[in-house]
């Protein structure tokens, strides 16, 4: 297995749509288990092979925080299905150091191929609805960042959190400190 270069934002190839895998090759495999490793070398939760300059429709997702080991790949995945609506907050390894806020379906159901080319599918809400989303949305050539709002530096997040954190700090003491 090898790490692969992530590709950033501004690199033609992520505008790019993606073609279909026609076969599952040792190459294609190959990939899916580099797609793995780069993944969790830069400590993300997916990775569509535009982001590591390959123009076929796969995708690798940890969809569930609860189960990291469990990773899913994508070959041609198809959304079947979305319900519901959520704002998630996003960031993305080809926009290092910024996140923004994205509606996405609640719910989403999604049938592809596997590494093994057996054809899936799955259900995911909540968190796991918003990684396949997001990930889905590479091999479309679209980046969080052409449909979100609020894009911001991590570090202006983090200070919009903390002060946050500190106003309702503040109103709760202010109720604390009211006699009933």
């Amino acid at each position: 297995m090898a790490i692969r270069k992530v590709f950033v934002k501004g690199e033609e190839i992520l505008t790019k749509h993606c073609k279909p895998v026609r076969e599952i090759t040792p190459r294609v495999r190959e990939l899916c288990n580099d797609m793995i490793d780069t993944m969790r070398d830069q400590d993300g939760v997916g990775l569509a092979a535009p982001q590591v300059g390959v123009m076929k429709r796969i995708f690798v997702a940890i969809p569930d925080r609860e189960d990291e080991d469990n990773v899913y790949v994508m070959i041609n995945p198809e959304i079947l299905e979305k319900s519901g609506e959520q704002e998630c907050v996003e960031g993305c390894l080809s926009v290092p150091g910024y996140v923004g806020h994205v509606k996405r379906p609640m719910t989403v159901r999604v049938k592809a191929l596997d590494i093994d080319g057996n054809e899936q599918e799955y259900e995911f809400s909540g968190f796991g609805a918003n990684v396949i989303c997001h990930e889905y949305d590479h091999l479309e050539g679209i980046l969080y960042t052409d449909i979100a709002r609020d894009v911001m530096t991590n570090e202006e997040y983090d200070k919009l959190l903390k002060e946050k954190e500190e106003d309702l700090k503040r109103k709760m003491s202010v109720k604390g400190g009211m006699s009933v």
